[in-house]
C-alpha cells in the first residue's frame, strides 16, 4: 500500500488526467477497426483507472462512468469463460 499527499490543485489535475484517459478509452472502444483483444486490454485499463478515479472524484461524477464499468466487467468475465 502506498500513501500520497497532494494539494487540491494536484488533485484536480489528477482528476482531469484520469477522466480524459477514461473518455479516450470509451471513444476507442466504439471503433470497429480496433481488434477485440486490444479492446479487452483497454477494458482492463479502464477498470484500473476507474478505481483511481473514485478516489479523486465526487460521487456524481463516478456514477457517470459506473455504468460502463459494470458492462466492461461483464464483457471481461464472458471473454474469460470463452478462453477456458
Amino acid at each position: 500500500m502506498l500513501g500520497l499527499l497532494i494539494n487540491e490543485e494536484e488533485k484536480r489535475e489528477i482528476y482531469y488526467l484520469i477522466k480524459r484517459e477514461m473518455d479516450e478509452i470509451l471513444f476507442d472502444l466504439g471503433d470497429s477497426r480496433i481488434d477485440e483483444s486490444v479492446k479487452s486490454s483497454m477494458r482492463k485499463k479502464y477498470m484500473r483507472l476507474f478505481k483511481l478515479f473514485k478516489r479523486v472524484a465526487a460521487e456524481e461524477e463516478c456514477m457517470k462512468y459506473l455504468a460502463y464499468k459494470i458492462s466492461a466487467e461483464k464483457n471481461q468475465s464472458s471473454a474469460s469463460s470463452f478462453d477456458a
